[in-house]
């Protein structure tokens, strides 16, 4: 007889769990409160647009084929990968711009138009992150930690790779010019993380896009979801939309099945959940079962959590692809240090913002009606700690941006408006279920990282199991399949079934385009 595994949410880190299990026959259920998949990248559809919820950015592709693979299949059959290029471009507050993509001479030829004395200190930057891409990435990713002494073997790694500095400090070793220093350490913001905050192993981030690439999903994310739902689904997976889990079921050391909302009762041998890690803990699982590292006091009075966000989906019924934006934009406020206190220290909503611009109808016309453009615009935000009452800011601080927008990089922007919808922190909070509405969970700094961080398997009970950013190895979509990778693992592990390796995706020649 199967065994079988319930899985609680359908994020990319369960999708890829139910995905890998499923092809190791496993019988697998997932129970969605939503109406839809994705989880963050949940699909918003009106009045002929979509709106992909997020991620958007689409790294190391190979996981997803290895997930494919697993079960016998080719990716490319079920969704289309678009590379793009430029990968972002990158403003600073007066609106110039600053480029950059997987090919050496013309990421020489931008930092060259800025600071030419940084072209030689970049590629130093480069050669030394290698190295941690290689422990952090490569060797560590998808690996488990456990136990203490997992944690001990890469101390002396840890130490020699410098991650007990910042990734803005790291950057600053290599970079002189203050905008270039910005541009190759804002990458722990699409983590959860603050650059002057978050260990220098996430430096590898810059490494690992440029190894592999940045990639659009055909359709948008909704596409790619659906892919691994389809696929789900085709290995006898099931899939259960509208449908709240309200209690893990314990008995002893163990968990043995999970009861709805409606009061119904699943059984399972094994139990993964998606749902942010606190919010499990906390509301799932009653207090007198949990140790004290799963205790309420962890998990709300000594985790850090990331920032929340604030997004903004619009549709124009003109297009834009005459202005100077490109697929992926970020507009960087002049206040960069400061606003980033505000934010993750003074948990204060700022007079000004740094924004992520999405304009996905640049690469996929589709993805709203024709002539029409679809975007979408992010700003973090402090989490739901900060005590800011969002039913009167919201609406003020959407005015602000799109404004901002309009006078600098979007012409006569709100009278073009004819699709839009917003979310802030509360989304996080009641909606994705979030504890603090963090966007992303446990905030990535050194100390609640690899061991530090809620493991993948629950020291509490033997066969429950997480995925998904709150835990190891974090967030971003390698992150969360990483995280789908190493519970497969574990549960195969655990039923005294052989785990076996993925092969290693192809090394490119360093830097090629």
């Amino acid at each position: 007889m199967k065994q079988k595994a319930i899985i609680i949410g359908s994020g990319f880190g369960a999708l890829g769990a139910a995905a890998r299990l499923a092809a190791h026959g496993y019988q697998v259920e997932i129970f969605e409160q939503r109406d839809k998949p994705g989880g963050r990248g949940y699909v918003y559809e009106m009045d002929g647009f979509k709106f992909d919820g997020g991620p958007t950015v689409i790294t190391a592709p190979f996981m997803f084929d290895d997930i494919f693979a697993l079960a016998g299949r080719r990716r490319e059959d079920y969704v289309e990968f678009v590379a793009v290029n430029p990968f972002y471009r990158i403003f600073n507050h007066e609106g110039r711009a600053f480029d950059y993509n997987n090919d050496p001479d013309f990421i020489y030829d931008q930092i060259a138009q800025w600071s030419p004395a940084d072209v030689a200190g970049y590629k130093q930057f480069m050669s030394t992150t290698r190295a941690i891409f290689e422990k952090g990435f490569v060797e560590l990713a998808d690996k488990p930690f456990l136990q203490v002494g997992d944690m001990v073997k890469v101390i002396p790694d840890l130490l020699r790779l410098q991650s007990h500095k910042t990734v803005y400090n790291y950057a600053s070793q290599f970079i002189q010019d203050e905008f270039l220093r910005r541009c190759f350490s804002f990458h722990p913001l699409l983590v959860g993380g603050n650059p002057f905050h978050t260990t220098s192993i996430y430096a590898m981030i810059h490494y690992l896009e440029r190894e592999w690439g940045i990639f659009y999903a055909r359709g948008g994310t909704g596409a790619l979801v659906d892919a691994l739902v389809r696929l789900i689904e085709e290995l006898g997976g099931r899939i259960h939309y509208n449908t709240s889990v309200a209690e893990i079921l314990v008995e002893g050391k163990r968990v043995s099945g999970v009861r709805l909302a409606d009061g119904s009762v699943h059984r399972a041998d094994h139990i993964v959940s998606n749902a942010d890690v606190a919010s499990t803990y906390l509301h799932m699982i009653p207090s007198r079962y949990r140790s004290l590292r799963n205790s309420d006091l962890r998990y709300k009075k000594l985790t850090r959590y990331s920032m929340s966000l604030f997004v903004i989906y619009f549709g124009t019924k003109r297009r834009y692809n005459d202005t100077k934006l490109t697929h992926h934009n970020i507009i960087l406020s002049e206040r960069y240090r400061g606003l980033l206190e505000d934010i993750f220290g003074h948990k204060k909503l700022a007079d000004d913002f740094s924004l992520y611009l999405h304009m996905p109808t640049i690469t996929d016309p589709s993805m709203a009606p024709a002539g029409h453009e679809a975007f979408y615009v992010l700003s973090p935000v402090p989490h739901q700690g900060s005590g800011i009452d969002w039913t009167k800011a919201a609406r003020p601080y959407r005015d602000r941006i799109m404004q901002f927008l309009e006078d600098n990089y979007l012409p006569d922007l709100q009278a073009n408006i004819v699709a839009e919808h917003y979310i802030d922190p509360r989304h996080f909070e009641t909606t994705l279920s979030s504890y603090m509405g963090s966007a992303f969970s446990v905030e990535p700094v050194l100390t609640q990282s690899a061991w530090f961080r809620p493991h993948n398997r629950s020291e509490d009970f033997a066969n429950l199991y997480f995925v998904g950013a709150g835990t190891h190895p974090g967030a971003g979509l390698p992150g969360v399949l990483s995280s789908s990778k190493i519970v497969q693992d574990l549960i195969l592990s655990s039923t005294g079934r052989d785990v076996v390796p993925q092969p290693q995706p192809q090394e490119q020649p360093e830097f090629a385009a």
